[in-house]
């Protein structure tokens, strides 16, 4: 099926119309009957290091974001998504399912970033949705606030925010953990999840979504990420309360639960570089998980399927057990 020719401008708060390619060829997709325990059996972390934010297209070996396995049903036709931390990861992947099951979708990540985000926006161009790229600092409360408002101007509404924007920074000491560290963990997880879905809010509909990423570390913390790990069960608390202030309005929230995901993240002081090599063994699966496993998880949230799901914390960590 011919389609026509999409419009490529890209940049700070530019609109990408998107185009919807002819069907796909993928032998596999996320409904392949597999033995879970063996998928990514190849997966072999190595021991590297990038400066902060870092970048998905330096990764080693590269994360597996569903780019040639998620296949789109039409779930999400129609709806319009902010994510933030969309340029890599499971933001990413979380963006390339949207957009194949049919939602425009506004991106949120970092100006260093913007050589992951661009691909992720022509991945999301090709199956012909409208996109949005829009860099900025989720610590700086006005970009956040402005952030929804051109969202909203920009695909004419919103009714999915998916806040999952995230600092993972380890320290070994609490006496060497400093102001700005502990400050710029809680803004970049927390507070710009205040500030964005409080800017939010006004425009949400009945049947509108909120999801935010936690973590398996809200329920087990490591001595080595005391401040991400508040931040994470502060998520949690966040969610099932707000979750209840909005369920009248016909809203719903509710949370993402990763374990441990291979993305950026890691490999920029997320983890100390003698663990890399090992990162996710520790799981009953005895892998790490890649972000194509979370995306699924994401788009149910966002589903209307998932109509009397709310201020659930979906937990997708490989089998480790949570409360």
């Amino acid at each position: 099926m011919a389609s026509i020719p999409p419009t490529r401008e890209r940049g700070r708060g530019i609109l990408i119309e998107m185009t919807r390619p002819g069907d796909d060829e993928m032998t596999t997709d996320q409904y392949t009957f597999t033995n879970p325990a063996e998928l990514y059996a190849d997966f072999e972390p190595k021991k590297q290091h990038q400066p902060e934010p870092g970048l998905d297209a330096e990764l080693v070996p590269k994360a597996d974001l569903g780019e040639k396995t998620y296949r789109g049903t039409g779930r999400l036709k129609g709806r319009r998504a902010l994510i933030t931390g969309a340029d890599s990861g499971i933001g990413a992947a979380t963006a390339i399912a949207f957009a194949r099951e049919g939602a425009d979708v506004a991106m949120s990540y970092l100006p260093e970033e913007d050589v992951d985000a661009q691909r992720i926006a022509q991945i999301m161009q090709d199956a012909g949705v409208k996109v949005m790229t829009l860099p900025g600092d989720l610590r700086d409360a006005a970009y956040c606030r402005d952030l929804v408002d051109k969202a909203v101007k920009g695909l004419g509404g919103l009714d999915i925010l998916v806040n999952n924007g995230g600092k993972q920074v380890y320290n070994e000491d609490l006496a060497t953990l400093d102001d700005d560290q502990f400050d710029d963990t809680f803004k970049t997880n927390v507070y710009a999840m205040f500030w964005i879905t409080k800017a939010a809010l006004p425009h949400l509909v009945a049947g509108s979504t909120i999801i935010n990423t936690t973590s398996v570390q809200a329920y087990k913390p490591s001595e080595i990420l005391v401040d991400y790990a508040s931040t994470k069960a502060t998520i949690n608390a966040f969610t099932k309360a707000l979750a209840q202030q909005l369920a009248p309005k016909g809203i719903r929230v509710n949370a993402v639960a990763p374990g441990p995901i291979w993305t950026p993240l890691q490999v920029t002081d997320g983890q100390p570089q003698e663990k890399i090599a090992e990162f996710g063994e520790q799981t009953p699966l005895g892998r790490a998980g890649q972000p194509a496993e979370l995306a699924p998880a994401y788009v149910f949230l966002a589903s209307a399927e998932s109509s009397y799901v709310i201020g659930e914390t979906l937990n997708v960590n490989g089998g480790t057990p949570t409360p």
